[in-house]
């Protein structure tokens, strides 16, 4: 299955993008690295430059039908550019529209907001985003990874760079759920 991972061309942090892609192509999936412009991307470690990816689709040309799932790693810059550009919120709310399951952790979720996704859903995120998303109409928990399958399609959250083995392994669990 081929599966979307969203980045701004800055911001990313890398741990939240690297883990879950090798997760994703270690059981076989095809990560896909979808930015908001052609070229590179670079990630972060917290506050500091890290690698730079390659971006293989611009938003702008990608759509939710030729994938499987969305990740949404996180990153404070990364959802918070995101959720600024029209093209890629229009993308992560097509995924909802079409019932592919999503999947964001840390910071993420901010996207979910600006893509008005995830009211009457239960979530969990960083915990400085749970007012945030109460607001939106969320429930928030403290949770290490938060499976929601109300609406069309399932939802997975996670809070934290800790939280990324657990975060992996319930996306691809979700993720074949829904495409078998």
């Amino acid at each position: 299955m081929r599966i979307a991972f969203l980045a701004a061309p800055e911001g990313v942090e890398q741990v939240e993008l690297t883990d879950p892609w090798q997760a994703a192509a270690d059981a076989g999936h095809e990560p896909v690295l979808v930015s908001t412009e052609a070229g590179e991307i670079q990630a972060f470690n917290h506050l500091d430059k890290a690698d730079t990816f390659r971006v293989d689709e611009v938003v702008g040309d990608a759509s939710a039908e030729s994938f499987g799932g969305l990740v949404l790693p996180g990153g404070v810059a990364n959802p918070d550019f995101l959720r600024g550009d029209d093209k890629a919120v229009a993308f992560v709310k097509d995924f909802f529209e079409q019932g592919r399951p999503v999947a964001a952790i840390c910071h993420a979720p901010w996207t979910l907001i600006e893509a008005d996704v995830v009211r009457g859903r239960v979530l969990t995120s960083w915990p400085s985003l749970r007012t945030d998303l109460r607001n939106a109409g969320a429930t928030w928990v403290d949770e290490q990874v938060k499976i929601c399958d109300h609406g069309p399609n399932k939802l997975v959250t996670s809070r934290k760079p800790d939280d990324l083995k657990a975060f992996s392994g319930a996306f691809l669990e979700v993720f074949a759920q829904q495409a078998g």
